[in-house]
């Protein structure tokens, strides 16, 4: 029972109720202030991550050889979309067999980040998955071709970015430090390959 001439406030039924009044105003405040300011802690994360782009991760593609092109939404909210890798592994086919294979989607996550490093451009695929039967028929005409190569794995890509200078993207790939990165500034349309077998 409270004294009548006030002092404290007993409601048993609160946390608060033992403590005097301008203190449980005190921790009421107290606590008000901590649940702000982890709310703009969380919104200032999602801000640093590009919002909506942190969601939701879009690849753009051209496959030269087949004159076919995409546009999928492959990763939502950090996990993988089963529909996206699907629809990616067919289109980054042995177009010469017209096989497909699971790609890894590490590779994808690569892909995006440079991307969105040149303005969210397309970007133009000249070689994905190979397989081993094309794998071997370009190793009888190039010396290039490695025999174990990645692209028969579903872990490499060759492509470039229209506009984009190529040592540029050589350069982002290898700050990385992904996997494999090569370069041919030579060839009739020159590309670069990004790998996510061992850092070289």
């Amino acid at each position: 029972m409270c004294p009548t001439g006030g002092g404290l406030l007993h409601n048993p039924s609160s946390p608060l109720g033992n403590a005097p009044k301008s203190q449980a105003v005190t921790l009421r405040i107290g606590a008000l202030r901590a649940i702000v300011l982890a709310l703009l802690a969380v919104s200032m994360v999602a801000a640093s991550m590009g919002g909506a782009d942190a969601r939701s991760r879009p690849l753009e593609l051209y496959f030269t050889h087949t004159k076919e092109s995409i546009k999928v939404v492959y990763k939502r909210n950090g996990k993988y979309v089963a529909s996206g890798l699907r629809d990616l592994n067919r289109f980054l086919r042995d177009w010469r067999r017209n096989e497909s294979t699971r790609m890894d989607p590490e590779l994808f996550d690569l892909l995006w980040e440079v991307q969105q490093e040149f303005g969210g451009k397309t970007i133009h695929i000249v070689s994905a998955y190979r397989s081993p039967a094309t794998n071997s028929m370009l190793r009888r005409r190039s010396r290039g071709v490695a025999r174990n190569s990645q692209h028969m794995a579903g872990r490499a890509i060759d492509f470039f970015i229209p506009g984009a200078n190529i040592a540029n993207v050589r350069r982002e790939g290898m700050k990385r430090q992904v996997g494999g990165v090569g370069y041919y500034p030579r060839s009739r349309s020159p590309f670069v390959h990004f790998d996510t077998g061992r850092v070289r």
